[in-house]
This record gives structure tokens, sequence and C-alpha cells, in this order.
């Protein structure tokens, strides 16, 4: 291969994928991997599950030793924040300087939504880098009467490390059913009644008035008229990709950055993967933006490999999976949500342990499993071949008796 610069912007999962992929792939050109945190490149999830777990020592997340980055010849950039990326010069400059591509993958990622006015009011976080996970640890250990304010993943996700420490939380979510986007209406109130089974103070339909304090968080005011008492508020309203320094560089944008079926954007040899990426997903002929850990992996290393043959370059398509764990439940996704149908092949939905199953028009198009692990990956199997409703049925028959629920009439 012919000595090239390949610079790889955001140093988290994608971003680390690609730097290596390239490697892999025998790229003898130069690597750059600019990451704006000081950290060395981590994984996030576990921040908010086992790194919030009351243990004496927080889990560490690092994914690489910085010698591994060394011994690759990747050259990282930390503490360094890409401000714009000029398309002429092929030029993606920073916050320490111009750096020079033949080759881009942007990787920076999301950022999570604050609440309004509270920038600067201490206790007020989100949990989106290592540092806010510090943050709310160290609040939890410090027994701080605890506001999740939204129900989605990662807030539930906070209650729960802070109900294994047998801390009072309360839950506000601003939908009338936590989680209807992500799986539906009836599968977001068997989640809401995990929340509830586990003392967790959950109150739906009301949103934050103001949050009140002199510098640090002291309550959070509802529209319901309610005042909570808070020491720390986890704000946890979803995210939005990082798009601002794109803005001026031609590349096109859609809640997010635009790329084909390969990955590649707008731009010549300019590609994108992880949670910014929004890309054409040839399996469910649709664009989709995911901000899951394996669409994050899976992509990073093809759009490094595609930007470096593009004559060989391979379409992404993927069917989604997520995973998350609130208190002792392990909770995942398979596929998309929007159906015609979801019904529950496997297991109780009152007793909060069974496997949903999506459907759109014939297809099954997702699964939702609590705590049936063994299941899910047949399914996310079944969903890649484009199985029809009635495939994913038979297979929901072979489970054991004592397992199934089946209704085989519907």
């Amino acid at each position: 291969m012919s000595e090239q610069n390949l610079v790889v912007v955001g140093a988290s999962l994608a971003g680390l994928r690609a730097a290596e992929a390239a490697r892999k792939a025998g790229f003898t050109g130069s690597v750059t991997l600019v990451g704006a945190e000081e950290h060395l490149p981590y994984d996030r999830p576990p921040l908010s599950k086992a790194y919030l777990d009351p243990s004496p020592t927080p889990l560490d997340t690092t994914f690489r030793a910085r010698e591994v980055f060394d011994d690759a010849g990747i050259d990282l950039r930390l503490g360094t924040t890409a401000t714009q990326l000029d398309p002429a010069d092929k030029t993606i400059h920073t916050s320490h300087g111009p750096l020079p591509y033949d080759i881009a993958v942007i990787a920076t990622g999301s950022s999570a939504r604050m609440l309004p006015g509270t920038a600067a009011m201490a206790g007020v976080v989100t949990l989106r880098t290592l540092d806010d996970a510090v943050t709310v640890r160290t609040a939890l250990d410090n027994r701080a009467r605890t506001v999740v304010v939204g129900a989605g993943f990662i807030g539930s996700e906070v209650a729960s490390g802070a109900r294994k420490r047998g801390l009072d939380v309360t839950v506000v979510e601003a939908l009338p059913v936590p989680l209807v986007r992500a799986i539906g209406t009836d599968m977001g109130r068997a989640c809401a009644d995990l929340h509830r089974r586990n003392g967790v103070d959950l109150r739906c339909g009301v949103g934050v008035e103001k949050v009140l304090g002199n510098g640090h968080v002291e309550a959070v005011q509802l529209s319901d008229g309610s005042t909570l008492d808070a020491d720390l508020v986890v704000v946890g309203v979803g995210a939005d990709p990082a798009t601002e320094w794109l803005e001026t560089s031609g590349i096109t944008l859609d809640r997010g950055v635009v790329c084909d079926d390969t990955m590649a954007t707008s731009l010549p040899g300019v590609y994108a993967a992880g949670d910014i990426a929004r890309w054409h997903n040839p399996l469910f002929d649709a664009s989709m933006r995911l901000e899951h850990w394996t669409s994050a992996a899976e992509q990073g290393a093809l759009a490094v490999r595609n930007a470096l043959d593009p004559q060989a370059a391979k379409p992404y398509s993927t069917v989604p999976y997520f995973w998350s764990d609130w208190y002792d439940t392990r909770i995942q996704f398979v596929g998309v949500p929007e159906a015609d149908e979801i019904h529950i092949v496997t297991g109780h939905l009152d007793d909060g342990q069974f496997v949903a199953l999506y459907r759109r028009g014939d297809r099954v198009v997702g699964a939702l499993a609590l705590d049936h692990q063994t299941h899910i990956m047949k399914y996310r199997a079944l969903i890649a071949k484009s199985a029809s409703w009635e495939q994913a049925l038979d297979y929901a028959r072979t489970r054991p008796p004592k397992d199934a629920m089946l209704d085989a009439n519907r």
C-alpha cells in the first residue's frame, strides 16, 4: 500500500477499531488517532453498569495500554479536539494544530443533552464520559440523595447502581410509559414494573420544571408541583451527534453524518463510524443511526477497510443489538421496534422474565429478552436471514414447555 496519512477523529470504540483495523489490513502509512479526552481509549457501556457497582475498587474500563499503540505505530493524540475539517486542503484542524489526511474516519460520537441552565451547577451530571462516571460513583459512595431524569437505559442503570447500595432513588420520566420508542408501550410497562419491584420511585408523565440550588444542586422542582430533595441529579435524556465541528466542511449532515451503505460520506476519502454515522442499512432498507456498542465496533473496522480499498468496499448490514443490566436482570434487544404486533413467546410478562417477538407484515423484525440470554442470538440470526413470522414462531415452539407460553393460534 502507498504511504498515506490516515487520521481517525474520535478515540472511543469505533475510532479505536478503525485505527487497529488499518494496521491489521497491512496499511503502512501514518495512523493518527485523535481523542478529545485525556484518558486512554476506554469502554463506555460499563460506566453506567459494573463501574457503579458498590465494590471497593471501580472497574478498569481502559481498552489498551499506551505501549500497545506505540508498538502498533498508532500516533495517539489525547486531549486534542477536532475543530474543523477542510476538504479542499484535506486537513483536519485541531486544538493542537492541523493534521493532513489522505483518508479520514470520523468517529466523534455524540454529546449528552443537559437540562437548561444547569451547566455550571455541581451535582447535575450526565453519564457519558469516565469523568462523569467517577463523579456519579463518588456521589453514590457518599450516599447522595439521587434523582435520575429520564427512564432510558443509562438512567435506569444509574438507578440500579443506587439501589444496590440501598439508596433511595427517584426516576423522573416525561413520557407516560418509559422506553416506548425503543421497545414499545407494553414492553415499556414491563420495564417500569421492574423499577418498582426494586424499590425505585418511578414518576412517569412528569417533567422537570427547575433545578434548585446555590452552586450545588439541592432540589428538583417537577411540573406537577412536587419538589424532590437531591444531592445528585443524573440526566439521561438522550444525546446528539457531535457534528458541530463539521458544519463548515460541506459534508452532508442530517441528524448525524450521512453515509452510504459502505460508511462513505459525501466527501472523497472520508468515512464515518459509530454514534455519529447515519447510514443506509440494506437489511431493513432504512436509514439508521445507532448508539450501540456492537455496531460501533463493526462500523469502525469496516469503514477503514473500505476506505483503504474502495473498489472492494462491502456494505454494512446489521441487525441492531443492545443490552442493559438493571438490578439482577439482563435486558437484550435485537432488531427494530417498529412493529405491527408484539407477542410474548416465552415466559411471562408479569414476572419480568420473558421473550417477546416483533412482527412487521409477515416478517420477524425484533426480539426483546429479559433474563433469557440463550435465546436472543438465535432470534438475531433469524432476523438477519429475513425469516418469516411463522419461522420465528416455529423456533419459539422448540423451547422447553416449562419455559414457553406460546398461543399457537395467534
